[in-house]
């Protein structure tokens, strides 16, 4: 590691700090997705009925705005203000977006409790922003040369938040404890990694230590129109693994016959395993070559889980889409950062600002359809709230097989887009990471 960036760095100290922060965001995300279905029960069914699931795809996806928004004003000013001071920010936001969830209901009426949910989310997104726009360019600055990897084992830590999430929603749940309890759960890692920040040092970024300027990075996306591709794919990888996760519980509990979060707890240890081997996988495939394999399994385990109707092919369905989508994220990032060096955090925030603009508009897509299908289904709204046990269940059922099925066409796209890039880098000699000459 470049002197500029090892000398009283404590690397090992920096990286469990990321870890923690990036599992923060994973148990957040999973406690949200956990709730929903208390939350359109609670409040939203009593608000519109006919909207209901469109309302809580707009609560849930605000949070992918508020990450989309955070990263994209830190990640150019990263050096300019601070890892240190925006990753302790961070830590804050999970506080007082959990918070003002908690406790929407004792600050408002019913009829106006949607945009405290609303805000709260926001508020979780902007922490969960922050974390990304941090911890990305902090483990490519800590470990240049084995990105691809330590992004991996970095993102490990993503999947394990939606473990420790989504076990403990299930458990708290069959407790009958109150969501608000589950979703407190929040607050401990936020706690604890903000006191861990206090008085470390932090190094530059990768493109700061190596002298490129901020006009220089961010000019560098004009003199690179090809990263345009790559953010395009980024939308659609994004809204192949996201997405999904965070309807499975609302969307596919009744079609497989057990808790839908069991799925995400399972596929996200599957990651979380998987993610830690990603250095071996790569001795043997480029990671564009990664990336086209991860799509063919993505596609394939989507349409899979549009179609289980049971535990067991439940669970088989979602280890192929769990093989196709763990992957995905990171090794986007940290291809954007072999291929753009010079496009430094910048580079990278705009890559997790796409994934997550793509998720803020996908939810509630994906909400409009399993609504509108369960309308169709029932011959309209009104005859669908007049529907009791197995027809109402059968109404669901089908919505849900059409909400995956829609989604499931994404990764088709990017098997012409990543085989295109693949086929070019094989013509060229072979994936080569682009390095930036370091002062």
């Amino acid at each position: 590691m470049n002197e500029k960036v090892s000398k009283g760095i404590n690397r090992n100290k920096l990286f469990i700090i990321s870890l923690i922060a990036l599992f923060t965001s994973g148990l957040s995300a999973a406690l949200r997705a956990t709730i929903a279905s208390d939350i359109q029960g609670d409040y939203l069914d009593a608000i519109d009925l006919a909207r209901s699931t469109i309302m809580i795809g707009e609560i849930l996806g605000v949070s992918f705005l508020g990450f989309a928004f955070s990263l994209f004003i830190a990640s150019p000013l990263l050096d300019a203000i601070g890892m240190a001071r925006m990753i302790f920010f961070s830590a804050l936001c999970f506080i007082g977006g959990t918070l003002l969830v908690i406790f929407s209901d004792q600050i408002t009426q019913t009829a106006d409790i949607y945009w405290y949910l609303w805000s709260g989310m926001l508020i979780n997104g902007i922490g969960w922003g922050l974390v990304e726009g941090i911890t990305n360019p902090l483990t490519t600055s800590l470990y240049p040369e084995d990105k691809t990897n330590r992004l991996n084992i970095l993102h490990a830590w993503w999947p394990a938040g939606l473990v420790i999430g989504g076990l403990s929603g299930v458990g708290l749940s069959y407790l009958e404890l109150s969501w608000k309890i589950q979703f407190s759960l929040v607050l401990l890692p936020s706690v604890i990694y903000a006191f861990m920040v206090i008085g470390v040092k932090f190094p530059l970024t990768e493109r700061a230590a190596s002298g490129v300027s901020m006009k220089e990075m961010l000019t560098e996306i004009i003199r690179q129109p090809s990263f345009f591709i790559w953010l395009g794919a980024m939308l659609l990888t994004a809204a192949s693994e996201l997405a999904p996760g965070q309807l499975v519980d609302l969307v596919l509990t009744r079609t497989v016959g057990m808790d839908g979060i069991l799925l995400l707890v399972y596929v996200s240890g599957l990651m979380f395993v998987m993610r830690h081997f990603s250095g071996l996988i790569l001795k043997f495939i480029s990671p564009v070559g990664l990336l086209w394999y991860s799509c063919v399994f993505a596609a394939i385990g989507l349409y899979l889980l549009s179609i289980a109707n049971s535990p067991i092919s439940g669970l088989f369905a979602a280890t192929i889409w769990g093989i196709g989508v763990c992957y995905m994220w990171p090794t986007m990032l940290a291809t954007a950062s072999e291929r753009y060096p010079r496009g430094g955090s910048f580079f990278i925030g705009l890559m997790g600002v796409a994934g997550a603009l793509s998720i803020n508009y996908v939810l509630p897509g994906l909400g409009g359809i399993f609504d509108r299908a369960k309308q169709d289904f029932a011959g309209g709204i009104e005859a669908f709230a007049l529907l009791e046990g197995e027809p109402l269940n059968q109404a669901l059922v089908s919505a849900a097989q059409t909400t995956f099925q829609s989604i499931a066409v994404l990764p088709l796209f990017l098997l012409i887009i990543f085989g295109a890039i693949w086929w070019k880098d094989k013509a060229n000699g072979g994936y080569a990471p682009v390095m930036v000459n370091r002062k």
